[in-house]
């Protein structure tokens, strides 16, 4: 039978009739009140050092410095009907506004849309059409972030080449449109550092059908790093933890993916991040305004500060802040622009890269 895993349920149900034994301990919410923000999950789980968990840290930060109730709701499965079942449960436990990471969301959100009309939605990675893509519909009280991960993904191959490193691996969790775009710019990136160096590139491509953490995934990347791939990029939520260890035992370099992932392997050199944190807070900041974007589509980029690497250049052997700052620079004036619509990567045009693309994409 279907579940629904609830962090503190229980605990709701046993303290919601408690008050604060002093102004030191948090304040206990009581039952009837609820949580007043929720964040269902995508794949994998919040604290997935990746897409979850970006999101909702935005969530967080902004409850906290305002004093709302949050919580967080995990499907039973990766479904619409699941992702339904569990926006319900958040907004009957209280959610007047509903965060969802992740372009599987948007099958949910244009149906939950008109089932909720008092509930807001903050939906990440997509607009809402149905399953098949038949039809496309945002609501007043639906505001859609998109992210430019093309050009997160170009700043890190840029980076990775011009720091010297030319054989290269990319793995994305799935071919999903977030993931192919910080793919495919990830090959740009390492294409127009190669042709300022005047050296060739090779580029390992697969997706690996899996966001979760698994000892075949290590096992593939311990494959590429003794073929000789000196740096893997790894669009894939939690399995990069699966390839951060094959790279620590190897001695080789990985590329984090959506926040600054330093912190999980000293073999993380950078990371292509995108703002989920800083979005998600502004969202919801809007919203308690009186400003919500409802309806509104927005793609965050470069020329807001929607996507980039870390400031911290210290693992990388030669590529520096200045370099950074001069490719950015070029991003946001627009005289460099990275393709995001490429039927395939074997699509873009690039004379001094060799991608070998593993599978389908």
């Amino acid at each position: 039978m279907k579940k629904l895993f609830i962090l503190f349920t229980l605990v709701l149900l046993t303290l919601g009739t408690l008050t604060a034994c002093s102004s030191d301990e948090p304040e206990v919410v009581e039952e009837e009140k609820g949580y007043e923000i929720g964040l269902v999950t995508d794949i994998g789980t919040i604290d997935d050092k990746s897409f979850n968990q970006g999101a909702w840290e935005g969530v967080v930060a902004y409850a906290e410095a305002n004093g709302l109730t949050y919580q967080y709701y995990q499907p039973a499965a990766a479904s619409t009907a699941d992702y339904i079942e569990a926006i319900t449960l958040a907004i009957d436990g209280g959610a007047k506004v509903v965060v969802t990471p992740g372009f599987m969301f948007a099958g949910a959100i244009y149906e939950a849309q008109t089932m909720y009309p008092e509930v807001n939605f903050i939906l990440l990675d997509a607009d809402p059409h149905t399953d098949d893509y038949s039809a496309f519909k945002i609501e007043s009280n639906v505001y859609s972030i998109y992210y430019a991960e093309e050009q997160s993904g170009f700043l890190a191959g840029y980076a990775a080449v011009k720091d010297g490193m030319t054989n290269l691996g990319f793995m994305g969790g799935m071919a999903v449109p977030a993931v192919v775009r910080f793919g495919h710019g990830f090959v740009q990136g390492a294409e127009m550092a190669a042709v300022e160096l005047g050296v060739d590139v090779t580029i390992k491509y697969e997706y690996l059908n899996s966001f979760a953490p698994d000892n075949n995934h290590q096992v593939k990347a311990s494959g590429w790093y003794s073929e000789g791939v000196e740096v893997i990029f790894v669009a894939a939520g939690g399995a990069g933890l699966s390839v951060m260890a094959a790279a620590e035992e190897a001695g080789k370099k990985v590329i984090g993916v959506d926040v600054d992932q330093s912190n999980l392997s000293e073999s993380v050199i950078t990371s292509a991040m995108k703002g989920l944190t800083s979005s998600v807070e502004m969202a919801l900041t809007d919203l308690y305004a009186g400003n919500f974007k409802g309806g509104v589509i927005d793609t965050l980029d470069v020329t807001v500060g929607g996507v980039g690497l870390p400031a911290d250049f210290s693992r990388f052997s030669t590529f520096t802040q200045a370099d950074y700052d001069a490719i950015f620079a070029k991003l946001v004036s627009g005289e460099v622009v990275v393709v995001k619509d490429a039927a395939s990567v074997n699509d873009l045009a690039v004379t001094k890269t060799t991608v070998t693309l593993i599978g389908a994409e």
